[in-house]
């Protein structure tokens, strides 16, 4: 807390090391320190009054003249200075030793003790220097008493031996010695002491630049007496020396203050490595303050101001954070403003500039706020972002120099807000970056990356867990009625129920209408319970547009230490477990399933069947059967239906209701479709060369009706086989149709214009209305088997069939009956008119090579008025 010391070594010997600066000063240490400054003065006045007392008085009418100047070369020298800051001592390097030998040789002690106190203590008028105004009195009498003393003692020793300036040069060079001792003992009553070395090297640069000061000014005088016009000399001299000096005060200040930038930026930066990297459950954390303690300490110290306040946004929520370096901010300060960027006067900041305010020349209220804040000057910077007031720095009161805060502090002030503005901005950036990257854009929930993260760290770190899986279920019907902006609302408002439901657990949305719920510490049965209740929170009616919608979840969860195997700690294979859980759970009771492991050998088994099947087309694992079908009642064969099969090498032969469904469901069914209506128009040309004229029916999808282009392909595959259209047969289900009527019907009447005959399976399971027959452009109808293998016992399937066969043919339609089994059925059939029937009493569906003995067995050949041969079953 010194505010002043002279004429001390070089800069190169104050630099070597600038430990961190205390942040204040112990109040015993502060007692002490006022004890040693009045024994500093005790000594420098005892000492003057010996000095005076037994030097010789030399007074000549020049004084009148010398005095004056001396004082003005005192105070020049104090403002010609190069200023290091080395603890909480302010080291000035300065011309004084020029004036004080000078005084030594031309003027009495008291001229020239007068002229530097003058100097000294008038240029502190109206600073806050006065607090140590005892010490800086102390030093001052001693820099001019022990030389003058020095200087009296070397002449009379030496009198007739050395030059008469030989004495006041000795005396010259302990002024500086003198101030270097005593700022070391006030360094270590402050608690700041230098090891012995250090004090060692820093006296002896001292030393040397009193030696050169020193130097030049002996010169300077010898020149301006002995030579003519030898003041214009020394004047130039003096003009070139002090302009060097200065420029090497600038360098040395813009050197370190480029040293102050780069120190702040990297200490924003590092500060941000040691925040948070894995996502917060709940959203962006706010930035640790204790990190920014480096950034306001370096300030603080670059500077050398007694405080530096930083007020700072640092929580995502905007709220303001003050951070006090150095001396600690009164309470009243920290109480007048509670949201001191918006009500402190000093922080009305327009613009991005340096504001700088002192006691004797500021309005009332800002006069108010520094007494609040305990100081008498300020500089004051708002620090602006890209598109909001990000905080503002203060700094308070300079601590070691006379002068109060210059033009170059301003300007380094400003250019440290600007850095630390645009790191504020970067590291704002990064965190929303990094937010981002662990969150859902739509819920603010995790996404599948931070689940990931925060599970794997759990589960690494041994703690047992449950993945427990969620599914909303009715989205994609809602975003089809109401559109997307309806379904998302519906997820936000699921999230957020779960949310609310779970407390601080992690919760993510996976994909569209999936979650996930780390679950910490539960047993399966606590994790069950978890998840029912999920369940019932997200199946609570949604308010949306003016209707209420019925939602429904089902859940599924796999637990890191199982009952029976072996823990898990990969968190994507405890995913894929809930996820088959959730699979599983569609078809339970509750909704709710826990993993198991034979549940991923079926999943495993449905994986291989769908990644094997284009495989299996190419290597006849996949081969085409063909069940009759004869006309009622002259039980003629008039076709087959194509039925595909699959010969698996590991599964053996698999029913088409397994392995159809995934194959439509991953796009493969055209692959599918165009194989069997392949064979099934070899087939039928095969027959037309015998002379025997039958259709075949291929079963369509879903896709099938979709694809624009399957009209030209299936016109193709005819043109190139030379069958009539007529021979060919295409079912399709009443769901695939309504599935998308806008793109099914198009294509259905492309088709029935080439003349291909459509008809509609498993009829009287779906819509099934008159209305929607009048709108396919189809030409059969096929009666699901169901009824049919039900008419001899239930009344209600006869009465559906014999309604289908109405309805038919009430619309020119043929009727085909599936799941003939019996004669009785046959007869019934007969009965009500139905044109053909098709089942096991006909015949199961047969391979190639046996459908063609069945023919041959079961069948004769008659010859009708036609040229194709007409076969007829055998009684």
């Amino acid at each position: 807390m010194i505010e002043r010391h002279r004429s001390l070594g070089p800069h190169s010997g104050l630099e070597p090391s600038r430990p961190p600066v205390r942040a204040e000063v112990d109040p015993v240490r502060r007692r002490m320190f006022a004890t040693f400054s009045f024994v500093v003065l005790a000594a420098g006045v005892g000492v003057s009054l010996l000095t005076a007392g037994g030097l010789e008085a030399r007074y000549t009418p020049e004084l009148l003249f010398i005095g004056p100047l001396l004082a003005v070369g005192f105070l020049l020298a104090e403002q010609l200075t190069i200023d290091v800051d080395v603890k909480r001592v302010g080291w000035t390097i300065s011309f004084t030793e020029i004036p004080l030998l000078l005084g030594l040789l031309t003027a009495p002690f008291e001229v020239v003790l007068a002229a530097n106190l003058l100097a000294g203590l008038g240029a502190q008028v109206g600073r806050r220097a006065a607090t140590h105004v005892v010490y800086n009195a102390g030093v001052l009498c001693l820099e001019i008493a022990v030389p003058f003393a020095v200087a009296n003692l070397v002449n009379q020793a030496l009198i007739g031996v050395a030059p008469d300036w030989f004495g006041p040069v000795v005396g010259t060079l302990t002024s500086p010695l003198i101030s270097c001792g005593f700022a070391l003992a006030a360094l270590t009553v402050l608690g700041g002491a230098m090891k012995v070395a250090a004090g060692a090297r820093l006296a002896a640069r001292t030393l040397a630049v009193g030696l050169l000061n020193t130097s030049v000014g002996l010169i300077g005088y010898e020149v301006a007496i002995g030579t003519p016009w030898g003041w214009l000399l020394v004047g130039l001299v003096a003009v070139a020396v002090i302009g060097l000096y200065r420029a090497y005060s600038d360098l040395l200040r813009e050197q370190r203050d480029l040293e102050a930038l780069s120190d702040v930026s990297l200490s924003v930066a590092r500060s941000g490595q040691g925040a948070q990297t894995s996502p917060d459950p709940v959203g962006e954390q706010a930035v640790p303050v204790g990190e920014w303690e480096p950034v306001a300490e370096r300030i603080r110290e670059q500077l050398n101001a007694t405080r530096v306040v930083l007020r700072l946004r640092l929580d995502p929520r905007g709220e303001v954070t003050t951070l006090v370096a150095g001396e600690v901010m009164p309470d009243a300060a920290v109480q007048a403003a509670p949201d001191a960027l918006r009500d402190d006067p000093l922080l009305q900041l327009p613009g991005s500039h340096v504001r700088s305010f002192r006691t004797l020349e500021a309005p009332e209220e800002v006069r108010r706020a520094l007494r609040q804040r305990g100081a008498y000057e300020a500089l004051v910077v708002p620090l602006r972002g890209a598109s909001q007031l990000l905080g503002a720095v203060e700094v308070h009161d300079r601590v070691s120099r006379w002068r109060g805060f210059g033009r170059a502090d301003v300007r380094l002030l400003h250019t440290l807000a600007s850095h630390l503005a645009t790191a504020m901005d970067n590291r704002r950036l990064l965190a929303r970056l990094r937010h981002d990257a662990y969150h859902d854009p739509l819920t603010g929930l995790l996404n599948r990356t931070g689940f990931r993260e925060i599970s794997g760290d759990e589960l690494r770190a041994g703690r047992a867990a449950v993945v427990l899986r969620v599914d909303l279920d009715l989205l994609t019907t809602v975003s089809e009625a109401l559109g997307y902006t309806w379904g998302d609302r519906m997820v936000v408002a699921a999230g957020q129920r779960m949310r609310e439901a779970l407390g601080d657990a992690p919760l993510a949305r996976l994909e569209a209408n999936s979650f996930a719920v780390l679950l910490l510490d539960h047993t399966e049965e606590q994790a069950h319970q978890v998840a029912l209740q999920l369940c019932d929170v997200i199946a609570m009616s949604y308010p949306l547009d003016r209707i209420v919608v019925e939602a429904a979840g089902v859940a599924g969860y796999a637990s890191s230490a199982p009952a029976d195997g072996e823990a898990e700690t990969d968190v994507d294979t405890l995913l894929q477990h809930a996820d088959v859980a959730v699979r599983a759970a569609r078809n339970g009771e509750d909704g709710v399933r826990c993993y198991a492991p034979a549940m991923g050998q079926v999943f495993l088994r449905r994986f291989q069947l769908v990644t094997q099947f284009r495989q299996a087309l190419d290597t006849g694992q996949v081969e085409v059967h063909y069940q009759p079908k004869v006309a009622l009642p002259e039980r003629q064969v008039v076709g087959a239906e194509a039925l595909v099969r699959w010969s698996h090498p590991e599964y053996g032969r698999l029913d088409p209701d397994e392995f159809v469904p995934l194959v439509e469901a991953t796009g493969l069914v055209d692959a599918l479709t165009a194989f069997v209506l392949e064979c099934a128009l070899v087939k039928i040309r095969q027959w037309l060369d015998r002379g025997l004229r039958m259709s075949v029916a291929v079963n369509l999808s879903v896709r099938n009706l979709a694809d624009e282009t399957f009209p030209e392909r299936v016109a193709e595959a005819l043109e190139r086989h030379d069958i009539p259209p007529e021979l060919l047969t295409l079912e399709l289900t009443e769901s695939s149709v309504m599935a998308d009527k806008e793109r099914s019907l198009p294509v259905l009447r492309r088709l029935h214009a080439m003349g291909v005959v459509l008809a509609v399976d498993d009829f009287g399971t779906g819509y099934s209305s008159l209305a929607y027959l009048r709108q396919l452009p189809v030409d059969e109808v096929k009666i699901d088997k169901s009824f049919v293998l039900g008419m001899g016992t239930d009344l209600s399937d006869l009465a559906v069939v014999r309604t289908i066969v109405e309805l038919g043919h009430s619309l020119d339609l043929a009727v085909v009956a599936e799941g003939v089994e019996d004669d009785a059925a046959r007869d019934q059939l007969v009965g009500m008119g139905c044109d053909v029937a098709q089942g096991y009493l006909i015949s199961r569906p047969l391979s190639e090579e046996r459908f063609e003995a069945w023919l041959q067995a079961r069948t004769k050949r008659d010859r009708g008025s036609r040229e194709e041969t007409v076969l007829t079953l055998l009684h």
